[in-house]
């Protein structure tokens, strides 16, 4: 095919586009044909004559990626896959129905999807990690692109990344973004103001290129500058117009999120006329190039030591999970671990002294860094430990939600959660932590309470099929458990017992220890109370402590290091919310902290062994 064949083949693949999305959004009534319809052109050059992928084996580590951050734009995704022939042209007039995985956003339930977009401003640093991978792990020539908005330009965490990939230089990556010049409900802040968006690219270290988005030629070219630029990554700045190729719909502002109703068909008759599909004949889509290692990994990852403590000195949480995961590292190449520049508080330094090469440094900002996490773990190649401060993991709150949706199975490591962590004061405090990750959707969140557990915590993790939550803590703790203690996902440890217990009280972390000397007390006082380590929030073990609170007159006692809402107490009453029976006292930190010792907080907030007592001694 000659190069003037090419460009007229291409254009008129993109036009089939157009009224491929077109009568998807019509057949739903609903969607953004007319958003679709900007990054034609480009749907058109990268599916048909850039990218080397298979589209029966979407999902082969060898093979070029693609991120569409434009979410909404799914439709010509779709259609460009079903043209490519990965599905049949046909199913696409299932768009959005109950029973069809071709949602309103992409997600992974399609097997040529590899994460979730349509919150905007997310697909760049999820792009960022899969080619962060291919360049540093996988150390292969594969390529990935990503199609951002104009309009989701104004998210932060785009920067976040755009800074992220020109410092490490992520030459494997091209951004494209559709300059269409319209938002939801207004135009965007720049418009069609390219050389801003030229200076602003360049200043963030990437080799930017001006195109008329709508030309397929001038996109061809800039693939091909692309592909040979070194040392930093691309950004195609691509002048487009939203609804192009709509006669009267074309650059008008009223027409994002609506199927083009009664002006569909018409619009679609002059797009067939363009592509006279009957002679068009596809180009053969460029065969996968690139190799990569073959990942070869043992069905269980296991700690390369058992934990090995004398219990004779005391241990954070924190530097045990450090300890555990520098045994992960060595027992299996596969392990990484990323953080925010708080690796010497998390312990993740651990890991990073003895492996740098695995470890990703991401600097303080964390939504990039949960994207990019989630970027690496796709395709089940690596497993990924996301390491900050607890309270400054919420801040990535919604690329977790994210990555729930992607069905990620990245492991999140919160450190220096609750009053506990002392003077630091409260912004440094994660109080709501649980609150969060506990509605993320087929989460294990982990709560060990010593090293052993803490070591135990990650080993677990590690082989959990899905994403995790560990909160770490900053204080020392004395050992709980035996060396050789089996831990289990949603089985706590009742760690004091008598026949003749009086109540139950339900910890984790430090107010597990306050409620061990609570017993010791009480004991002295000659009343005998059961303390049961909840280890998972959650799934939690409603077994354990159902049983524990029958045999202990229907009395629970939880006390926990964060805020009554959403974490242990409630996962604990949620648990028994069927038990009419079963009387609960529930202690936590229910007020704003402050600075102080970690003993002060603890007593000031209500949630140590002298409140634990005065709890028991009230249901006496």
């Amino acid at each position: 095919m000659t190069s003037a064949d090419t460009v007229t083949t291409l254009q008129r693949i993109a036009n089939l586009l157009r009224i491929d999305s077109i009568e998807a959004t019509q057949a739903s009534n609903s969607g953004h044909p007319t958003s679709c319809s900007s990054m034609a052109e480009i749907a058109s050059v990268l599916f048909f004559d850039v990218m080397h992928y298979d589209p029966k084996d979407p999902r082969n580590p060898a093979a070029d990626r693609f991120v569409l951050s434009k979410g909404h734009c799914a439709p010509i995704l779709y259609a460009a896959w079903a043209q490519a022939g990965a599905f049949p042209v046909a199913d696409l007039k299932n768009l959005r129905k109950i029973d069809s995985d071709l949602e309103g956003h992409p997600t992974p339930r399609l097997n040529f999807i590899d994460v979730a977009t349509g919150s905007l401003g997310q697909g760049l640093g999820f792009a960022s990690g899969m080619a962060y991978a291919g360049k540093y792990f996988d150390k292969s020539d594969y390529r990935v692109y990503c199609v951002l908005g104009d309009g989701e330009c104004s998210e932060g965490s785009v920067w976040e990344s755009f800074a992220f990939a020109s410092f490490y230089k992520l030459d494997n990556l091209c951004a494209i973004i559709d300059i269409n010049r319209l938002g939801q409900s207004d135009p965007t802040p720049l418009q069609h103001d390219l050389e801003t968006y030229r200076k602003r690219v360049d200043a963030f270290g990437w080799h930017p290129i001006i195109v008329n988005g709508q030309d397929v030629s001038q996109l061809l070219a800039a693939f091909k500058e692309a592909s040979e630029t070194k040392d930093k990554p691309t950004c195609i700045l691509a002048k487009t117009f939203k609804g192009s190729g709509l006669q009267g719909i074309e650059n008008e502002l009223d027409w994002h999120g609506k199927p083009l109703g009664d002006k569909a068909d018409a619009l679609v008759a002059n797009l067939r006329k363009l592509v006279n599909e009957e002679s068009l004949v596809r180009p053969a889509i460029k065969k996968i190039v690139a190799k990569v290692p073959e990942i070869k990994k043992d069905k269980e990852i296991k700690l390369s030591s058992p934990p090995n403590y004398d219990g004779k000195k005391e241990i954070a949480t924190r530097l045990a999970h450090g300890t555990a995961l520098e045994k992960l590292g060595k027992a299996c190449e596969y392990v990484i671990a990323l953080d925010g520049d708080t690796k010497n508080s998390t312990y993740s330094i651990k890991f990073h002294d003895a492996f740098p090469k695995r470890f990703v440094e991401c600097y303080i900002a964390e939504q990039n860094m949960v994207q990019v996490a989630i970027g690496i773990a796709t395709r089940q190649r690596y497993t990924a430990f996301v390491h900050t401060f607890a309270a400054f993991l919420l801040r990535a709150a919604d690329q977790i939600r994210m990555g729930a949706i992607s069905f990620t199975r990245v492991k999140y490591v919160g450190s220096h959660a609750g009053v506990s962590i002392g003077e630091d004061g409260p912004s440094q405090m994660a109080l709501e932590d649980f609150a969060f990750f506990r509605t993320v959707p087929h989460i294990v969140c982990f709560y060990p309470s010593d090293a052993v557990s803490a070591e135990r915590a990650v080993e677990l993790a590690a082989n959990y099929d899905g994403a995790v939550y560990i909160r770490t803590s900053r204080p020392n703790f004395p050992i709980l458990y035996k060396n050789d203690e089996v831990f289990q996902i949603g089985k706590a440890k009742i760690i004091v017992e008598s026949s003749n217990d009086v109540c139950t009280i339900v910890a984790g972390g430090v107010t597990l220890h306050e409620a061990v000397k609570a017993s010791e007390k009480l004991k002295a006082q000659g009343k005998a109370v059961r303390v049961i380590d909840a280890f998972t929030v959650k799934p939690i073990d409603r077994e354990t402590i159902l049983k524990s609170a029958n045999a202990t007159h229907n009395r629970i006692i939880v006390v926990e290091d964060h805020y009554p809402e959403g974490g242990l107490g409630e996962a604990v009453m949620a648990a028994l919310a069927d038990q009419a029976d079963i009387k609960i006292i529930h202690l936590a930190v229910r007020e704003v902290a402050r600075s102080g010792k970690s003993a002060e907080l603890l007593s000031k907030y209500g949630i140590d062994a002298e409140h634990i007592v005065n709890a028991v001694e009230k249901f006496l």
